[in-house]
């Protein structure tokens, strides 16, 4: 264990398989991190593309919490983010071109570096896998 401020990101489905229409449950909270010392966090739900040309990115789910927003005003107690997903883009593991289903977590701290966590998920289409996503994508690990 560090001592290091971190960022928990976990999902209500540990397969992290979700397919469109799904509701998508998210829970993090941060550690070793004075509650103070948060300015804002803002916890997402987002796609984004990797590959040649230009990349891509849109939130699905946005939100932002500000100290004092709560009656005990501390955001390094456990946060959940719900929301229903969308039909597309689904998630694809091509060639040319990837789109990456993620939950992002960033925490602005007040004079120091903020921090980042993202948890990937494979959104695939209603009733059953995505089929031109290959077996290994999906695996859903998380950085930082």
């Amino acid at each position: 264990m560090t001592d290091e401020p971190h960022i928990s990101i976990s999902l209500d489905r540990p397969s992290r398989q979700y397919a469109a229409d799904d509701e998508l449950v998210a829970r993090f909270e941060i550690s070793n991190l004075p509650a103070a010392n948060i300015t804002a966090i803002e916890a997402s739900v987002l796609w984004h593309t990797e590959g040649t040309g230009e990349e891509d990115m849109s939130a699905h789910e946005f939100v932002r919490l500000l100290p004092g927003e709560d009656a005990d005003g501390d955001l390094t107690r456990l946060q959940s983010l719900k929301t229903r997903l969308p039909r597309s883009p689904l998630s694809y593991n091509g060639k040319i071109v990837k789109i990456h289903w993620v939950v992002r977590v960033r925490v602005f701290v007040g004079k120091g570096r903020d921090l980042v966590e993202e948890l990937e998920f494979e959104l695939t289409p209603s009733g059953g896998r995505n089929s031109d996503m290959p077996a290994e994508n999906g695996s859903g690990a998380s950085r930082g």
